[in-house]
């Protein structure tokens, strides 16, 4: 009998729908680098997930969840950026 490799599993920010890690984007907060988004899902740093869901882009980026998420305040340059990284990601 085959054993079946277990997936790690992340919950979104803001629709608090549990979905594969993999299926998730990663925002990150760095002390040095600031918050960006991870597509390595790897990089150091305290971490939200957010569905690939254009809703739930609009209401953490709009409504101080991902601030709180990350226990910062995202700055309108990161949030561009943030943007910016996504707009091929999301449909």
């Amino acid at each position: 009998m085959q054993r079946r490799k277990h997936v790690p599993q992340r919950t979104c920010i803001v629709c608090r729908q549990k979905k594969d890690k993999r299926r998730l984007i990663r925002i990150v907060r760095d002390r040095d680098t600031g918050v960006f988004v991870d597509l390595s899902g790897k990089h150091n740093g305290r971490g939200a997930y957010l569905c690939p869901e254009l809703n739930c882009w609009d209401k953490a980026l709009n409504k101080n969840v991902l601030d709180h998420a990350l226990r910062t305040e995202v700055s309108e340059a990161e949030k561009e950026k943030i943007i910016e990284s996504i707009s091929q990601l999301v449909p």
